[in-house]
This record gives structure tokens, sequence and C-alpha cells, in this order.
């Protein structure tokens, strides 16, 4: 499409407590390659009580394209919908704070939602870690690895374009928010997940483009990395107490695992042989995960690795399922 022709497009960021971060990304939002005059950036801020709110009110008064909002209510979504709400853009791409984008990432966008006819289009997330540890690279290389992604195709390296079933952030027509509406205020995590399942319900496309790229700066912390996946966990069955719609096998797969083993391990006291199933299961689990451990260690080159990419790779899978029957817990004690 000639430069000339492109639609005017809106960046949409919720920010809270980015003090860290939101410089960089605001540096890589305004030296995107697209025209000036068909851009504007949203900064939907969640009332920061770091030095965040000082940085935007620089960069507002430096570049006039960047607009500041105030989201009283510091959640996600309702930032989403404000800034959407406010948006002038006929293109509305969402981006996260703590991440930083390639010159060319927005072009990009546009290019492919014309050209495949999508409505909505992302690209592979390029996982960083915020501080350079030994740990911090465990758990950016577990977010990275099948074993730890499940089939999360934004994360994993992929070769060409392809219809998926959602995308990290996400460049969206104006329409598909007409059309659907705007994202569940009910749902303080995963709302963008719960979106798109609804925009292809509604018949709508998705697409990941891998040469638009992003990266994302994880966390560096194997504490932080815990009580975000279980966190993560806790919302995928809460959710449901406030939406009908239907996720995917990754998000039900570890607590349904640890549920089965609690089951096996119960019935032994009745039928043993649960427990020899059980132990031949776990067994599996523990050399599945050592032999991923040891491939990233030989690739990595450092035996360090083994150690750590097995306790990454069982906090990670652990904290899921505890964070999911968290939030069985919750519903009951709700209801």
């Amino acid at each position: 499409m000639d430069k000339k022709q492109l639609p005017f497009a809106t960046i949409v960021i919720p920010c809270r407590n980015e003090e860290k971060h939101i410089e960089k990304c605001l540096e890589a939002l305004l030296r995107q390659d697209y025209p000036r005059d068909r851009l504007e950036i949203i900064v939907v801020d969640g009332i920061s009580t770091d030095g965040t709110r000082r940085i935007l009110e620089e960069f507002s008064r430096r570049d006039p394209r960047v607009r500041i909002f105030d989201n009283e209510k510091i959640f996600t979504p309702f930032a989403l919908n404000i800034g959407i709400r406010a948006a002038a853009g006929e293109i509305i791409v969402l981006m996260g704070a703590h991440a930083d984008y390639q010159s060319d990432f927005l072009s990009k966008c546009v290019h492919y939602l014309f050209e495949y006819g999508a409505d909505n289009v992302g690209g592979r997330m390029v996982t960083l870690p915020r501080d350079n540890t030994l740990v911090g690279k465990a758990i950016v290389l577990a977010l990275s690895h099948p074993f730890g992604a499940g089939n999360a195709e934004f994360r994993l390296v992929q070769k060409e374009p392809k219809w998926v079933d959602t995308v990290f952030g996400g460049c969206y027509r104006r329409e598909v928010f007409d059309k659907i509406g705007f994202f569940n205020e009910k749902l303080t995590r995963g709302q963008d997940i719960e979106f798109n399942v609804r925009l292809k319900k509604a018949g709508g496309k998705i697409l990941l483009a891998p040469d638009i790229v992003c990266s994302y700066y994880a966390r560096s912390s194997m504490k932080d990395f815990f009580m975000h996946d279980f966190r993560g966990g806790s919302w995928v069955f809460y959710s449901r107490k406030f939406t009908n719609e239907s996720l995917r096998l990754r998000h039900y797969l570890p607590a349904a695992s640890f549920l089965a083993g609690v089951c096996l391990l119960a019935a032994g006291f009745y039928w043993p042989v649960s427990w020899m199933v059980l132990a031949v299961l776990a067994g599996f689990y523990i050399l599945l995960s050592l032999f991923f451990s040891v491939k990233i260690a030989i690739k990595e080159r450092d035996l360090r690795y083994v150690f750590l990419m097995l306790v990454t790779f069982g906090s990670r899978h652990a904290a899921y399922a505890l964070g999911s029957l968290n939030g069985i817990v919750k519903i009951i004690l709700k209801k």
C-alpha cells in the first residue's frame, strides 16, 4: 500500500508504574516509519505511583502525537476501552508498555491487515529478561519453549504467516469493536484472549506474521515468575464466572493433570495399581522435562541450565495448576 494511502492509526498503551520501560517503549513508537500525520499514541495511565507520569508528560510536551488519559480503575481492560473510545484511528493497535518494537512494526501490521483481509494482526514476541541474570535467562528460555509455552504460537518461532487463535497485543480494524464490542471489564487478566475468542466466533480472522517482531521483557525473579503464573492459572477458571467463551486446551491441561495425579494418589489406597500408573506418569513428566533441560543446557553450553530448567519448567506448570485450583475454589466460595 502506498504510504500516502495509509489509514490513520492509533496506538493504545495500558500503563501503570512502568518507569523503567515506558521511555524506551515510546522512543521506539515515535521512531516508527509510519507517516507522522497518520499516527497518534494514546497512553492510558492507571494512576502510577512512580515516575511514569512525569515521563509521559515530558513525551506529550515534546510530541503532540502522544496523548495521556487516566485509568482510575487501574486494571488493563478499563485502560484498553478508554483508549479505544478516545482513538481517532481507522486502525487500532494495542501494545504493551514493557516491550520494545522494531521501526517497521506498525507499517507491517497494517500491510498484512489489508493484504490478507485479516481483522487482527500480530507478530512474533521475542522474550527477553528484565534482569540479565542466569535465572532471568532460564525464565526466558522456558517461555520461549513449547514445553513451557504450549501451543502459544506468538511465543514460538514461525516461518510463514499463519491464521491463529490469538496474538500478543494486536492490530485491529476499527469496525471490529463496533461489531463485537469492547474488552470484558470483569476480567482483570486474559481479557485479550477472551476478546479474540469472541472475534473468531463472530467470523473474524487473526493472523500471526513472523516477520513482525517485538521484544517483551519478562520477569527475572523466580518468585515473581511463579506468582505471575499462579494468577494466570487462577484467572482461567475464575473467568468462567464472567464469560461463556471457551479457552484452549493449554489453559486447562495443568489443572487437569494435577487433579488426575491427586485422584490416582487417593485411589491407590483402594487400588494399589493406581500408584503404579501415577509413578509411570510422573516419571514420564520428569524424563521429558530432563530431556528438554539437557538439550537447552547443551545449546547454551552451560550445564547449570540442566537444574535451572527443571526448576523453571516445574515452577511454571505447578504455579499454573495450583492457580487454576485456586480459581475453582474461588468460584465455589463465591457461590
